[in-house]
């Protein structure tokens, strides 16, 4: 690996003092696992880390590296990077991607294989925070492409700085710093680096949305503003999830031997929810209520990832309830029945339904 000669001098390396903010969150961690590309992103995080962890009471650091396999010089990237790790005092991993490759959606099937391998060493190591290097650029291109796939609100919060993954935490700690701040962090240091060229490859989706980022900085739409709207629309998706939850259990029918999800005698998982009272709610908040209404029988397919859907049964079920008419519709593997006195009904469907169907009389 080699370093960049020189940095620019209006690009300010993280300092100390300001890592030390960044990683304050990570403080009570029993230990930590830091994912380390061999990019400058990763390698400025590993470098920054390390300094701070050497601090008595910080948490144990690891490092992993995922060798994808994709290209014949990522083996001994890996090997750099674990050099590295030893020159600064942290333990280090090289995870294989083992298997035949995909032809198609190479990023993303690769990114999946990273994270189940990352998370998995996190488990190995007794539940380590994983974290990661992505930046206040990352964020932006993230939020782009969302919001070009058509996501609601919980899809252009775009990453959040501390969320869980599976069953171990990911932690974000460099989300509100600029990448070209961390390229000179890992200048400033003296932290050899590589390139990965796919990042200049326009066959991949987040690189087309990284070309067009100079355009839209120079009309207004810097990535450090559409990271700022993540940050607030996230606000606002904390706002109404909490509503949405607290009104689930206040709308929930239990009956007095029995809790608001049900067995009914097929054995298949029911919620009796008073709809009509969600007229009164802003219609997001009702969306919302629904989908937890469905995740919490099991419904498939990850119903927020299916919002065209879901809008589409929820203004379906409102109609009929402002009506006081009984209606039926299917959606996530679900079957919603509404009464004519405004109760819906949630349940587990059969096998081979699938979607949003019309009204059944």
């Amino acid at each position: 690996m080699s370093a960049v000669a020189q940095s620019d001098p209006a690009d300010l390396p993280i300092g100390c003092r300001e890592a030390a903010d960044l990683f304050a969150g990570l403080s009570a961690e029993a230990r930590l696992l830091v994912a380390v590309s061999g990019g400058p992103d990763s390698v400025a995080l590993l470098g920054l880390l390390a300094e701070w962890a050497r601090e008595a009471g910080r948490p144990a650091l690891h490092a992993a590296t995922v060798d994808h396999g994709l290209r014949a010089a990522s083996a001994a990237e890996a090997e750099d990077v674990a050099a590295l790790c030893a020159q600064l005092g942290v333990r280090h991993r090289i995870l294989l991607w083992d298997g035949a490759k995909p032809a198609t959606g190479v990023q993303e099937r690769a990114r999946r294989a990273r994270y189940a391998l990352l998370v998995e060493e996190a488990q190995r190591l007794g539940g380590a925070v994983l974290v990661t290097a992505h930046t206040q650029d990352d964020q932006a291109e993230t939020m782009l492409m969302r919001m070009a796939r058509g996501s609601g609100p919980s899809g252009l919060a775009a990453m959040r700085e501390r969320v869980p993954k599976g069953p171990i935490v990911l932690a974000r700690p460099l989300l509100s710093i600029p990448k070209v701040r961390l390229l000179a962090t890992a200048q400033a240091r003296a932290l050899p680096f590589v390139t990965d060229p796919s990042n200049g490859d326009l066959r991949f989706e987040r690189v087309r949305w990284r070309a067009l980022m100079p355009g839209l900085a120079q009309e207004g739409l810097s990535a450090e503003r559409l990271a700022l709207l993540a940050k607030r629309i996230a606000r606002l998706d904390e706002a109404a999830a909490q509503r949405a939850k607290v009104l689930l259990q206040e709308l929930s029918l239990q009956e007095p031997s029995l809790p608001a999800l049900l067995l009914p005698v097929d054995d298949a998982p029911m919620l009796r929810l008073r709809f009509r009272a969600l007229l009164s709610e802003p219609e997001e908040i009702g969306l919302r209520v629904v989908a937890l209404a469905l995740e919490q029988i099991g419904g498939e397919g990850g119903v927020a990832n299916r919002l065209e859907r879901l809008e589409a049964c929820v203004e379906a079920l409102r109609d009929a309830a402002r009506e006081a008419l009984a209606t039926r519709r299917t959606l996530s593997g679900c079957v919603l029945s509404l009464a004519a006195d405004g109760v819906l009904t949630l349940r587990r469907e059969g096998p081979r339904r699938r979607g949003v169907h019309p009204a059944i009389s």
